[in-house]
């Protein structure tokens, strides 16, 4: 039997490795959706990821006959840690070849570098912020993934289990097809909002957004998320990254801002058309080639779908049903742009105020996806 040797990412050789990793795993598998490469790069690096101040990471590549096999992150977020009073490290981003034995070297490379931190718990995948892609899929294996969201072979949870992992917490995804007309409820309740209320939707130009307003939405995000499962509070660093990175890609009217009569941000909602079938064609490259997809998915809208990012309502304004407003304002805008279906990012799966008010637009419920939590050994 071949010894599986567990090699820390230090030269360009490894990266290349633990980048290009994906491309065997993933032939059989249609339905994976690529990162950019670029992006995996700049995950290490404290400008590129400003995550960092305040986490510590180490990315490890699996080899067996002098091969790569695998990949794993351990990642400690100690401001998460610090709010959530736990001692956990997290694995991100990992990929195996259908062999327990890589699984297990993977893991136990992580729970080695993160007890040697202190950490006492590993659970993943988990990324550095809750921003981060989370939660590996354990069932809807043949629908196509997302920019945003992991997709994996069906054997990884089965591995998860073999290696004495546990259940956290669930995600679920939410897919509708978009109506032709506003449903009726939404409509008599964004009406409520308008006028009794005195809420209105907003669209912001690119300007305001990299502004002071783009802070606002983001700091609204920090605020609606606190107690979800694993937060912690981006910041302001980290906030104009994510400006800088998204908004020169994102169509500004699949942006509807919720303000109040006091002119402050109470909701938002981030959508975009999905960009999954041009990661695919370029396969996570923007050259020489990747660029022509993306723009074309961009900017001639072919797409018939769409990936709702995010979604946030500032607390002392959730259970009014605000969150009719944002459809209200963006089914007449699929419609006007052929995008026949949208799907929303990982959603908790006990967060039941949440999950209800899909429910005039006859939701399905797909992509289940886990935080798998063990004890360090």
């Amino acid at each position: 039997m071949s010894e599986i040797q567990i090699k820390k990412v230090n030269s360009r050789k490894e990266l290349a490795d633990f980048i290009h990793i994906v491309d065997e795993i993933y032939q059989p598998y249609p339905q994976y959706v690529p990162d950019f490469e670029n992006d995996i790069k700049g995950l290490f690096h404290i400008k590129t990821n400003p995550g960092l101040e305040f986490s510590e990471i180490q990315p490890f590549v699996a080899y067996k006959d002098q091969k790569p096999v695998g990949r794993i992150i351990g990642i400690v977020n100690h401001k998460a840690n610090k709010k959530w009073q736990t001692k956990n490290v997290r694995f991100s981003m990992i990929e195996f070849v259908d062999d327990r034995e890589v699984s297990r070297a993977l893991i136990e490379a992580v729970e080695t570098w993160g007890k040697s931190l202190g950490m006492e718990r590993i659970h993943g995948p988990l990324g550095v912020t809750d921003f981060d892609k989370e939660g590996m899929l354990i069932e809807d294996f043949d629908l196509t993934g997302s920019m945003t969201a992991i997709y994996n072979p069906p054997y990884y949870p089965k591995h998860m289990e073999a290696l004495g992992f546990e259940k956290e917490v669930d995600w679920l995804q939410i897919r509708i097809n978009i109506p032709e007309e506003i449903p009726a409820k939404y409509a008599r309740v964004a009406m409520y909002n308008r006028e009794t209320i005195g809420l209105r939707v907003q669209k912001l130009t690119r300007k305001e957004l990299f502004g002071d307003y783009g802070k606002q939405v983001f700091k609204l995000f920090n605020n609606a998320y606190e107690s979800i499962f694993g937060f912690s509070e981006l910041s302001t660093q980290q906030i104009d990254f994510f400006l800088h990175k998204y908004l020169p890609v994102i169509d500004t009217q699949l942006i509807p801002i919720i303000f109040d009569e006091k002119n402050e941000v109470v909701g938002a909602a981030v959508t975009m058309g999905s960009l999954a079938q041009a990661l695919k064609k370029s396969k996570g490259r923007l050259f020489p080639f990747g660029w022509y997809h993306l723009l074309k998915s961009l900017y001639l809208k072919k797409e018939e779908s769409a990936e709702m990012l995010l979604i946030a309502v500032r607390p002392d304004y959730q259970g009014l049903g605000v969150n009719a407003l944002f459809f209200e304002d963006l089914i007449p805008i699929y419609n006007q742009l052929g995008i026949k279906w949208v799907e929303t990012g990982p959603q908790l799966e006990d967060n039941v105020r949440e999950l209800s008010q899909w429910k005039p637009l006859k939701p399905e419920f797909v992509k289940r996806r886990r935080c798998f939590v063990k004890l360090v050994n």
